[in-house]
């Protein structure tokens, strides 16, 4: 198995070479046939083509690695940058559906449901750290990004929250509702629930029927997304 380095590499840049994300889907590959077992350094290195050295020095440890693939599976579900300039409402709009259906497509696939059942087949044992690696390099940081989206349609007067974790709760909720659970469990999707695209809009349209902003801000005096106000007045 992977030993731990003198320098902990848990945090893995998001900047990845071709060649590290290479290697990260084959050890997703690896742990959908093999399960968390089959990490082994000579198995990856086998599976990815490259040498134990490189692993050490890309990923470090074991929970160097399993934490970098995991960032790579959530980094799986896009997040649309915004520089703070004008954006429609439906530009914003199009862009949560988008969220919404790339969520699905990663959380139904193999190696999402491979990843989960493992978490919490482990999660009663005590040196079991796959939950929370779960949890704060998947879960949590596709939370911040998208959250930082929502902060910026907040700003633009499209939407009005108090808590912004909260509001994303709330519509990871109405996109994901029962379905992944159900997918643990070994359900198979009807057809009609595979439209991924259609589950997102129609759960994106129940948010912003709760959290749609009472009164818009005029275009022109909306704040930019680094807080200074635009005094485009085009609009």
């Amino acid at each position: 198995m992977l030993k731990t380095p003198p320098a902990d590499r848990a945090h893995l840049s998001e900047d990845l070479t071709r060649r590290q994300a290479a290697v990260l889907e084959a050890a997703l590959d690896l742990l959908v046939e093999g399960g968390e077992r089959a990490l082994t350094t000579a198995g990856i290195a086998r599976a990815a083509n490259c040498s134990k050295e490189s692993l050490y020095k890309w990923f470090g440890d074991r929970d160097g690695l399993l934490s970098a693939m995991i960032a790579f599976q959530a980094s799986k579900v896009r997040t649309e940058g915004n520089d703070g300039a004008p954006m429609s409402m439906e530009a914003f709009r199009a862009h949560l559906v988008s969220f919404g259906r790339d969520l699905l497509d990663v959380l139904q696939g193999d190696v999402s449901l491979a990843l989960n059942r493992l978490a919490i087949g482990s999660a009663s044992r005590e040196e079991s750290r796959l939950g929370r690696l779960v949890l704060e390099r998947g879960r949590r940081m596709i939370g911040i990004r998208a959250g930082a989206y929502l902060e910026s349609g907040k700003k633009q007067g499209y939407i009005a929250y108090d808590d912004r974790d909260r509001a994303f709760q709330t519509l990871y909720g109405l996109v994901v509702r029962d379905l992944h659970v159900r997918l643990l469990l070994g359900e198979r999707l009807a057809d009609a629930e595979r439209d991924f695209a259609e589950q997102a809009a129609k759960a994106v349209d129940q948010f912003l029927s709760l959290y749609t902003a009472k009164t818009p801000i005029p275009a022109s005096s909306r704040l930019t997304a680094d807080g200074a106000e635009n005094t485009d007045l085009t609009s």
